[in-house]
């Protein structure tokens, strides 16, 4: 087990090939114990030179309902009528307290992310 820390572009290419070799190691062998060293590195590494933004409150509404198969008319309890879910999803109108605090049951989405800042179209 050779492992170091990832300085370079170099680096990180070479620890993503090494643990594409041994990603699949037999847990509790050597290659697996490195291949868990070597992930938390290559992880640390990529959130600094490549950090993904959270996405806006309305994405990641977006990107949940998606992910559980649900159309605008699933959250009507949540939001209210069909025209208010349609205005909040086309940002014309701002989610209320009571909105996120219901968002939050519904779609597991943590109140932190839904608070978020985000601009209304006009």
């Amino acid at each position: 087990m050779n492992i170091k820390l990832i300085k370079t572009e170099s680096d990180y290419r070479k620890a993503l090939e090494r643990l594409d070799e041994i990603f699949d190691a037999k847990i509790g062998t050597p290659e697996s114990d490195e291949a868990d060293i070597l992930g938390m590195i290559v992880d640390e590494y990529e959130k600094k030179h490549y950090p993904i933004d959270t996405p806006d409150p309305i994405e990641a509404i977006k990107i949940r309902m998606q992910e559980m198969h649900l159309k605008q008319v699933d959250l009507v309890n949540e939001i209210g009528g069909k025209s208010r879910v349609s205005e909040v999803l086309n940002r014309k109108r701002k989610l209320t307290v009571e909105m996120i605090r219901k968002l939050t049951n519904r779609l597991n989405l943590s109140a932190e992310l839904l608070i978020n800042d985000y601009q209304l179209t006009v």
